[in-house]
Order: C-alpha cells, then structure tokens, then sequence
C-alpha cells in the first residue's frame, strides 16, 4: 500500500508554474504586437482617465448616468490592467512563466472585473430604463445614494463569481503538462491541464457564468422591450434608441464574446480562434468603451472640449 501511495504521489507532481505560450513564437512579431498593444494599453489607460476626469470636473455631468459611466471607465481600466502589463513584459522576454498562485490570483482578478462590468452594464440598462419611462421621477429614484449602492452591489456579484470560478479551478489536481495556451491566465485553457476528470468542474463552471449571463441579458431585455413599448411615437423611439445605442453597441460586443469563451466546453477550443477572441475581449472593448461613449455623447464632448481647453490655456 505504502509503495502504491509513493507512486501515486510520483505521477501526481504539483505543478508549481505554468508557461504562457503567448501570442507567437516569433520574435519580429512579438516585436510587432508589442509596439500594437502598447499603444493600445496607452489608448485604454488615457482614454478611460479622460472620461473620468472629465466627468468629475464638470459639475454638470452629475446625474446618475455619468456616475455609472464614471465607474465603467474605472472598470475597464483594471479590467485591461490584469493582463496587459504582464503581455507586455512577456512579449520581451524569452521564457514566459507564472506561478500556481499568481496564475490563480490574476484568474480570480479577470473574473472579478469582468463580472462587475456585466452587472455595471445591466444596471446601466436600468439607468436608461428609468431615465426613459419614468423621467419625472429619475432623481429620486438613481438618487446618489442608490447608484452607489447599486455599484457597490456590483463588486460584490464580481467577487462572489470570480471567487466561485477560483475555488473550482485552484481544487482541481494539476501534475503537467503546465503549457497554457494563451497569454494570461483563465479558467478555459487552465482547467484543460488537470490530471482528472473535469466534466463536473466544468458543468459547474459553465452553469455560474450561464447564470449569470442570462439573469443580465435578461434584465437587458425586458429594460430595452418596456423603452420600445412605453414610447407610442416614431420620433420618440428614435430618439430612445440614439440614447441608448452606445450602451447596445458595448453590450452585444461584451456578451458575445464572453458567452463564446465560457458558455461552451473546453474540448470545443480552438487556439488560435479563442486567442483573437481574448484580445479582443481584454483590450479591444475597454478601447473602444471611451470612444463609443464620448463620440455618442453630446455633453460628454462638450464636457471634453472644456477640460482640454482649461489645460492649454493653463499652458
């Protein structure tokens, strides 16, 4: 018995690290995605610090919409910050390696933005909803008071998920191989390196984010439906939907790309499919969010054109 545990203990050897496999193996284009998602984490980290300085300078963007728009840009900009730097670093160096427990750290860290984005995005419906159907009594009703609760109440769904992913994947026996096949950390290409049977793990998994992802599109939908229903005119429902097709547009992009990565199972992945669908999901969105808001956006521009005219004339 003794030598049949010695040998179990021998076949099950802990993984301490995993290696990131990356973008490519080739230097001239990690060279080449480097420079790319520089600029683009430069663009993000910018982009979102704009929209947040602009709306808490400008003593008229005070309404329950900018202060929801406010802590989305917060949002994206850690969102991206999980994982950018560290590519960044990787794309330079030769041997691309994490350890267990900074695997699972910056795993738990994506789902915990992530999934506070998603509730952020459904109470932004709400906002809209009510900004919409019950005008007279918006303030009252996304009083400060509320939004911040409601905000608070969006971390905290964030971390209850994220940490529900985390105590799944790091119970899970991991005795190699240890190549990741991405370039950060997630729950997909990490669960596929277990030495087990992972079919409940994953059921489990799948029925969280499902769960989630349904009870937020569907609160989406029926905020979108009563906006079309409660409006009569034909001018009127143009005009809700120019309100609210910046928040449709970040939406459809969000939910489709997270339903693909995590509503499937990990036997259907496919490296370099899935690869371009983390880019775009970790660093294209919270790219465009600034641009989508700001150019939809009458007094967000015009906000912006006031910030920047102050600094040059301070110049």
């Amino acid at each position: 018995e003794s030598i049949g545990n010695a040998t179990s203990q021998r076949n099950h050897t802990v993984v301490t690290e995993f290696v990131l496999l990356g973008l490519s193996h080739s230097r001239q284009v990690q060279l080449a995605f480097f420079v790319l998602f520089l600029l683009s984490y430069v663009a993000i980290v910018l982009g979102n610090l704009l929209i947040i300085v602009t709306i808490k300078a400008d003593s008229c963007l005070t309404s329950a919409m900018y202060f929801l728009l406010c802590n989305l840009s917060f949002i994206d900009l850690c969102y991206a910050s999980v994982t950018s730097p560290r590519m960044l670093s990787d794309l330079l160096s030769q041997r691309n390696t994490i350890s267990f427990n900074g695997c699972m750290a910056q795993l738990f860290l994506l789902h915990f933005v992530g999934a506070a984005e998603m509730f952020l995005l459904t109470v932004m419906a709400y906002d809209r909803y009510i900004a919409i159907c019950k005008p007279l009594h918006y303030m009252s009703i996304m009083s400060k008071p509320t939004c911040c609760r409601l905000v608070a109440a969006c971390w905290v769904g964030g971390f209850v998920h994220s940490i529900v992913q985390t105590i799944l994947t790091i119970h899970l026996p991991f005795c190699g191989p240890n190549k990741i096949d991405n370039y950060f950390c997630d729950v997909p290409p990490v669960i596929r390196l277990a030495c087990t049977n992972i079919y409940v793990t994953e059921l489990l998994m799948i029925s969280n984010s499902g769960l989630i992802s349904l009870a937020c599109f569907l609160v989406l939908l029926v905020s979108y439906t009563v906006i079309l229903v409660t409006i009569r005119s034909a001018k009127g429902r143009r005009k809700a939907f120019s309100t609210c097709t910046s928040h449709l547009t970040v939406v459809t992009m969000l939910f489709g790309t997270l339903s693909f990565m995590y509503l499937r199972p990990s036997s259907s992945y496919a490296l370099d499919r899935d690869m371009v669908v983390s880019v775009f999901y970790t660093m294209v969105i919270p790219m465009l969010n600034p641009l989508i808001y700001s150019l939809r956006n009458a007094e967000v521009k015009d906000a912006l054109r006031i910030v920047i005219r102050r600094k040059i004339n301070k110049t």
